[in-house]
């Protein structure tokens, strides 16, 4: 990929030349974060997504602003990716309700015992078997749960990152307030559901990786991270 600095020594890039210098980088990218999301993500949508991010950025680039175009891009292009999935959610409606219920369950567990609940007692709560509560959060790991991966992952939308300096005060004060009780709430997690979120959102490990620093199965990761996950909704679902 030739380096937006590269390009600056011989003169000021066009926007084909922006685009062209970092095509790799919308590849990059797509593949990292489809690595985060349900196999039915398709890499290909993901990358068109990408393509008109990177578009975007090339067209509305200011390099006085002192970033390098690589960074504004890079933004720009991840925000157009989550845009893209948010768009094309297929999560029926009976996933989302069974969601509900599972995180209401745990909240009243919580409020009770004063500790985090054990996956038989959301169960015996709701009065299903063990086995179908792992299938409910089977499925609430398939859906497409962007607005709660950007608020752990830091991953940027696809606005403009000069625009937050021109935020109203109450906005960044609820920002910060939500900052805030997201972070206390993952305080309060158990925790191999704090590691396990450390080890995906942080460290960029894949479920399989995870599991093999755990020595579980994928499958037990991935219902470790979807139990946090509802805890954690609960915070976003107020904001």
């Amino acid at each position: 990929m030739i380096a937006y600095s590269q390009v600056e020594t011989v003169g000021a890039p066009t926007q084909d030349e922006l685009v062209i210098a970092n095509l790799s980088l919308v590849k990059r990218i797509a593949y990292h974060l489809s690595a985060r999301m349900p196999s039915s993500v398709d890499i290909d949508d993901l990358i068109q997504a990408g393509m008109l991010g990177l578009i975007e950025a090339a067209s509305s680039f200011d390099a006085s602003r002192g970033a390098s175009f690589e960074t504004y891009a890079g933004i720009r292009i991840r925000g157009a990716m989550i845009d893209d999935i948010r768009r094309h959610d297929w999560t029926p409606r009976s996933v989302h309700h069974k969601f509900r219920q599972v995180a209401d369950a745990i909240h009243a567990i919580e409020a009770r015992e004063g500790r985090a609940p054990e996956p038989a007692e959301v169960a015996g709560h709701l009065g299903i078997e063990l086995d179908e509560y792992h299938r409910i959060l089977r499925d609430s790991a398939s859906c497409r749960l962007c607005s709660l991966d950007e608020g752990l992952g830091d991953m940027p939308t696809g606005r403009d990152p000069a625009a937050a300096a021109g935020e109203a005060p109450d906005e960044v004060f609820s920002k910060n307030q939500f900052a805030e009780q997201l972070a206390a709430a993952i305080d309060e997690l158990p925790e191999r559901e704090k590691l396990v979120l450390s080890l995906y959102y942080e460290q960029d490990l894949n479920l399989k990786e995870i599991g093999a620093v755990l020595d579980v199965s994928e499958s037990r990761v991935s219902q470790i991270h979807s139990q946090a996950v509802l805890r954690l909704r609960r915070v976003t679902e107020n904001w």
